[in-house]
């Protein structure tokens, strides 16, 4: 395991994240005590520090049993929880990312943790009701009391973290440190806006569903079922064909097709660190192995080939060779960048 500094920032953390969406029962399809307790020693052991958890998780039973697993060293780990989604059905201030809620939301995450503080805090999602100076300025209140360590966002727009940056730079606020967005071989429309704001702000990225439900392991072209539906884009020819092309370069390296999915995106050229996650210890420990070796420039380019997405407008128009010539009068090759 290697470690990684997390955005513009000194926190070390390792180069995989554990998931622990899988924590509990509660939602029907996720891992009993037992084997959330062996993925996470299975992940320490191998060096892992850096574990994602949220709220909502299995009903909070995901932070409760994070909280025990961590107990015995708790400095040692990076926990990252979030807030904004429900903790009380048809009570209108028990979810969304005003102040009222992220207060209330991060001291019931503390105690489901038993800790005294949250390394990172991620905004869950984007509520499009909250003004952004309200969000930003709770948040450095939380770090300002030592709460909270560091900041990100998740599923969110570019332009607005973009303008929460802006504005918390402007007035002397912490910024977020870091991004997470979905992204994988079958969902690479992060890199339009997210990705290309995050390298150039400097932001970390954590990708969630690397393995696109599952997908990309291959095992529902071999049959199997799982939480994916039929009519799911995961599941078009289109996937099929990307999927194959995955099990293809697996079986030419004596891997498997997670190992190969997780590497293509921890080599993209910025901090893309994937969040693996799953019902099994078994699942952790295969996952795990994707960092006993890299993916080829050949196999790097035929996965990027077969999974290209359009970028579509304004990207494409700028990189056309008329509107460069046109921009430049011409000069646009004489110009190193």
């Amino acid at each position: 395991m290697r470690y990684k500094l997390f955005g513009n920032t000194g926190l070390r953390v390792s180069e995989l994240c554990l998931g622990t969406m899988t924590f509990g029962t509660e939602w029907g399809w996720g891992a009993d005590y037992k084997q959330s307790k062996a993925q996470f020693e299975a992940f320490v052991k191998a060096g892992g520090n850096f574990i994602d958890t949220a709220n909502r998780y299995t009903e909070g039973t995901s932070e409760k049993w994070l909280g025990e697993f961590i107990g015995w060293d708790r400095d040692k780990f990076v926990v990252a929880t979030k807030y904004t989604l429900y903790d009380r059905m048809y009570d209108v201030n028990f979810s969304g990312n005003h102040r009222k809620n992220m207060m209330r939301s991060v001291q019931g995450s503390l105690k489901r943790l038993n800790t005294d503080y949250i390394d990172l805090l991620w905004v869950h999602v984007w509520d499009n009701t909250t003004p952004i100076e309200e969000i930003m300025r709770g948040l450095d209140d939380l770090v300002s009391k030592g709460i909270v360590h560091y900041i990100g966002i998740s599923d969110t727009p570019a332009w607005i973290i973009s303008r929460a940056n802006m504005l918390a730079e402007l007035r002397g606020w912490t910024s977020f440190a870091g991004i997470q967005i979905e992204y994988s071989l079958l969902q690479r429309t992060g890199e339009r806006e997210l990705l290309p704001m995050a390298k150039a702000l400097g932001l970390a990225t954590t990708a969630w569903s690397p393995l696109a439900g599952g997908v990309l392991t291959g095992k529902y072209l071999k049959g199997e079922q799982g939480r994916v539906i039929e009519s799911s884009s995961k599941r078009s020819e289109g996937s099929n064909t990307i999927t194959r092309e995955v099990l293809n370069i697996a079986e030419e390296l004596g891997v498997t097709a997670s190992q190969v999915a997780l590497n293509w995106i921890r080599q993209r050229g910025q901090l893309i660190i994937p969040i693996i996650g799953g019902r099994t210890v078994q699942h952790i420990q295969e996952s795990l192995e994707c960092l006993s070796f890299t993916l080829s420039d050949t196999h790097l380019q035929r996965l990027d080939e077969i999974s290209k997405i359009e970028l579509g407008f304004p990207h494409e128009f700028l990189a056309s060779n008329n509107v460069k010539d046109i921009m430049s009068g011409g000069t646009h090759t004489w110009i190193d960048k």
